[in-house]
């Protein structure tokens, strides 16, 4: 375990604990304090030595079992994203810690699996780098195209463009969901140069996503609905699915289905005609 993810699993630990409820636990109040167990309540729960579990805390060099990690989990009551999270800082994840961060080049066969798609899709590289997108996505967000490669990542995208940001309604909450889903993803890669990077130049670069970041929320992606503004045709709304193709697992692809009842459609066909007459 690196000293990075040694530290958030120390501090995502320290705020987990803070924010229990004693009586869940079938603890008496500390004084007035409803909320936050002690280090050796968890430890005693866990069945693990206080000295140990304070140094877990402490972000210090030691071992922690899968099975030592799920046990305080189940105390600390965690979600099972928050859970994955936990043992992926602790080295147990699924996804090897040495895989591609991004994906240079799309593979041909994907990118035609993604053109042959009606509706707007992207791929997203494990660093949340958009690989590839098909024309029914550059229709909807039609800046994509026009972003340096450096930039095309969708949390820098949607913490820094305007224009992406005047498209999304719920702005607010979309942005939390993204920033939550991609920590849930990186906690083997968390420490790594190119996260660290990224990390930092979005922190620096938005005060928002900073703030975020440090709440430490972890979710695991959901299917959900999707409302974009759009300048010329107006409200579009979708149902947004993720598929992971089996032989390039470490791409990701974000697939936008109109909403039934709604003009979506029609208006996806609008803006497709307006495209191909401008390009005519």
């Amino acid at each position: 375990m690196n000293e990075e993810r040694r530290r958030e699993l120390a501090q995502f630990l320290r705020d987990r604990r803070a924010g229990l409820l004693r009586a869940e636990h079938g603890l008496p109040p500390i004084g007035s304090r409803t909320m936050g167990l002690r280090r050796e309540e968890v430890a005693a729960f866990a069945a693990v030595s206080v000295t140990w579990y304070t140094w877990l805390e402490q972000g210090r060099d030691i071992n922690a079992s899968r099975q030592v990690l799920e046990s305080i989990g189940r105390v600390l009551r965690l979600t099972a994203a928050e859970q994955a999270y936990v043992l992926a800082l602790g080295g147990h994840g699924a996804v090897p810690a040495g895989g591609p961060a991004t994906i240079e080049d799309m593979p041909p066969h994907l990118q035609a699996l993604l053109d042959a798609w009606d509706f707007p899709a992207f791929a997203v590289a494990p660093d949340w780098n958009i690989a590839g997108w098909n024309s029914a996505y550059e229709g909807l967000y039609s800046h994509i195209s026009e972003v340096d490669p450096d930039g095309r990542n969708l949390l820098w995208l949607v913490f820094t463009d305007p224009q992406l940001r005047q498209m999304l309604p719920d702005w607010d909450t979309t942005s939390r969901n993204f920033v939550a889903e991609f920590r849930a993803e990186a906690g083997l890669r968390l420490g790594s140069e190119a996260h660290t990077a990224l990390v930092d130049r979005l922190a620096g670069a938005s005060a928002e996503f900073a703030s975020i970041w440090a709440e430490r929320v972890v979710l695991n992606f959901s299917s959900r609905r999707r409302v974009f503004i759009h300048p010329q045709v107006g409200e579009l709304v979708f149902e947004q699915h993720r598929l992971v193709p089996s032989d390039v697992p470490d791409l990701h692809f974000v697939l936008y289905v109109p909403t039934a009842g709604t003009p979506t459609r029609e208006r996806l066909a609008e803006l497709s005609a307006q495209s191909a007459a401008s390009a005519g």
